[in-house]
């Protein structure tokens, strides 16, 4: 195994554990801004996986969630940048819908290169290299290889869309579509992986796709497998934008199938 992707899993596992702890208790929800919970458990893995990423890799910048923005400020004049979010899916963590993932990725130029997302709800992990492909780890400990991602007719496509920002616009880029079915999921990186694990062909978010930290370690897992990832203009998401937020949404899909859906969506987005 490539030896900085398995050293992303050690540290995604051991942060994976601190969030199950909390999990299994009652714990107090705070609010960061509106309809923006935070919890213990994103606080204590943020500094976990920082305090581990700064150790192993000190010259790499770490641009993470629950970090201060001072502590990243200048991160965009590397070459390399980790991207973490602690707990992708806080909503669904405070639900207790079990889908939400430790996420660790890293940039490596202009490109998500290696992406670790780690369920521990699910007891599941995901993992890949782009240009070395992906595995899936499941709750045996097996390990299962990940083949390239497939296209299809969109008439029969199964689409991941948020299960929490159903806009008007979302709702028209769907119709837009006509997909075989739509699959609310609740974290952005499990949609990511809905789509490694060919449950869904298109991970589609119109208009607002959180920030550079959801994207970064499903973008690489997405690459990995030979998919596409890329905003709604069909444009690469930037990673040294002036904003963490991805304002510009997220179309993930087969190469083909994403130039279909980057076509039906066209005149939304003129």
């Amino acid at each position: 195994m490539n030896a900085l992707l398995a050293q992303m899993m050690r540290i995604a596992a051991e942060a994976a554990d601190e969030v199950m702890r909390v999990y299994e208790r009652p714990f107090e929800v705070e609010l960061k801004g509106p309809n923006d919970p935070v919890t213990k458990a994103d606080r204590i893995a943020n500094e976990l996986i920082c305090t581990r990423l700064r150790a192993a890799y000190p010259d790499i910048p770490i641009v993470a969630e629950e970090s201060p923005e001072e502590s990243w400020a200048h991160y965009r004049a590397s070459e390399k940048v980790f991207f973490v979010d602690p707990v992708d899916g806080t909503k669904e963590f405070v639900r207790k819908s079990g889908q939400f993932a430790v996420m660790i990725g890293l940039l490596d130029g202009d490109h998500p290169t290696h992406g670790v997302l780690h369920a521990p709800a699910q007891q599941t992990i995901w993992a890949g290299v782009a240009g070395e492909g992906a595995f899936r780890i499941d709750k045996k400990g097996e390990r299962h290889s990940l083949p390239p991602i497939q296209s299809r007719a969109l008439s029969e496509c199964r689409v991941a869309s948020s299960r929490s920002q159903q806009t008007e616009l979302n709702r028209r880029a769907l119709d837009a579509l006509s997909p075989r079915e739509i699959v609310p999921m609740g974290s952005a990186g499990l949609k990511g992986t809905a789509l490694c694990d060919a449950e869904v062909d298109i991970y589609l978010a119109p208009k607002y796709a959180g920030c550079l930290w959801d994207s970064c370690a499903p973008e690489a897992l997405i690459r990995a497998l030979g998919g596409v990832f890329t905003d709604i203009q069909g444009e690469p998401i930037d990673y040294r934008s002036t904003t963490v937020e991805n304002n510009r949404g997220a179309v993930a899909a087969a190469p083909e199938l994403h130039a279909q859906v980057l076509d039906r969506l066209s005149l939304l987005f003129r």
